[in-house]
């Protein structure tokens, strides 16, 4: 019999049929012998909602108030599930983040797990019930509501399971697990029974919708299994868990891409001690993000050039900052291009295999493709290239590095 924590993201439950669907698994698990804890999202689209109504009233709504309203989505969740849980004979009770304790610090609307209260969890789990867990919130010290931010549930069910060690966490969601790259760029693209945590973290930082950054680093730390699993299709889905020997004999697991990239650099600036603090401070104090960075320094004339790359969101407003920051810093001319991707190879084998990079690029030369920035780490390759070259870039890599036919144990969705 094991402690087994599963979470149904918002299409899961995203109606009546499909929340009476989700009590079948879960029934099925329980009669198995198994202890369940359930974790849910609001139904699809109903924060949304929630925003649009929130909005309607205040432009810029206050945190407090909209913790309170988006917090609701989820009560409705578990409300409707216990209820098709119990009418079919499964004993089950919900609870929203305040009752089970889930305690927060108090930045609203994306506030940090501190502690879990799981007394109250484990002995309805003795008396043989299904608990049903509100994910995306939690309480604070002084008793107010509090959200954790878009993709919350994820963190909050790894959480969950770290508090009761349980033996699994599961993730419901509408794919049947992570993939050597988005199915929908190559469709050659396979399925994979395994990945290492840091293969995972590396794709979610890269913008993998499987899973979000901060549950895979909540795993990681407390060493919590996950498996990524279809509501819709049975199967064994995908395994997240430690690193093995045999993921040595993959050299890349697969190909992960943004399409949210934008770049801006900034040509002829003194070269002077304390140049890159003063163009990045500025986008950094207007809480902008920066990615990748590239630093030419000019051979005959003291300047350099500064390349960095933004969420494509924040473009405009970093475009803004770095026009004034280079008037004030007297150089020649500031460029920005928001018809960029990101394309990047993740492998943990790249530790013990050599000639990874140059495979890279010599690929996507002979396809063409221009690279227009590089950046690495152990277990990472990135470049950006134009956005035109997207499909091509991951399509051909996929076929360069053997992802076609992979039957490895790790690999990136």
């Amino acid at each position: 019999m094991a402690l087994i924590v599963q979470k149904y993201g918002g299409t899961s439950v995203g109606s009546l049929e499909r929340i009476r669907l989700v009590a079948d698994r879960v029934a099925r698990w329980r009669d198995q012998g198994h202890r369940v804890v359930v974790v849910v999202s609001a139904m699809a689209g109903e924060t949304d909602r929630l925003l649009v109504l929130a909005r309607q009233i205040q432009e810029h709504p206050m945190p407090r108030e909209l913790d309170v309203l988006l917090s609701t989505g989820e009560q409705v969740t578990i409300a409707l599930l216990s209820m098709a849980l119990n009418a079919k004979g499964c004993p089950a009770r919900s609870y929203t983040g305040a009752q089970v304790h889930i305690l927060t610090d108090s930045a609203h609307n994306k506030a940090r797990i501190r502690d879990i209260d799981a007394a109250r969890v484990g002995a309805d789990l003795e008396a043989g019930r299904v608990v049903v867990i509100a994910g995306f919130q939690g309480i604070d010290e002084q008793g107010d509501i509090t959200t954790l931010g878009r993709g919350g549930s994820d963190t909050s069910a790894v959480a969950i399971a770290a508090a009761l060690k349980a033996d699994e966490c599961q993730i419901y969601t509408d794919v049947d697990g992570v993939y050597t790259t988005d199915p929908r760029v190559e469709p050659k693209a396979r399925k994979l029974d395994r990945i290492t945590f840091e293969e995972m973290l590396e794709m979610a930082s890269l913008g993998s919708k499987v899973l979000q950054i901060r549950s895979v680093e909540f795993a990681g730390k407390y060493k919590v299994p996950l498996r990524v699993l279809s509501s819709f299709e049975e199967g064994e889905g995908t395994l997240i868990t430690f690193e093995e020997d045999a993921v040595e004999d993959a050299k890349i697991s697969g190909i992960a891409f943004s399409r949210d990239e934008a770049k801006l650099t900034v040509l002829g600036v003194p070269d002077q001690p304390g140049v890159a603090y003063r163009i990045l401070g500025p986008i950094a104090d207007a809480n902008i993000e920066v990615d990748m960075i590239i630093q030419n320094i000019a051979a005959q004339e003291a300047t350099t050039d500064f390349t960095f790359t933004v969420h494509r969101n924040d473009f405009p407003r970093a475009l803004e900052i770095l026009d004034a920051t280079a008037k004030a810093l007297g150089a020649r001319q500031v460029l920005g291009d928001r018809e960029i991707v990101k394309i990047s190879l993740v492998g943990v084998g790249m530790r013990s295999h050599a000639g990874i990079a140059s495979r890279m690029f010599a690929t996507l030369a002979k396809e063409g493709i221009n690279i227009r920035m590089i950046s690495t780490s152990e277990i990472k390759i990135s470049v950006v290239v134009d956005e035109k070259y997207l499909e091509l870039g991951v399509r051909s890599l996929h076929e360069a590095f053997g992802l076609d036919g992979l039957r490895a144990t790790a690999g990136v969705a």
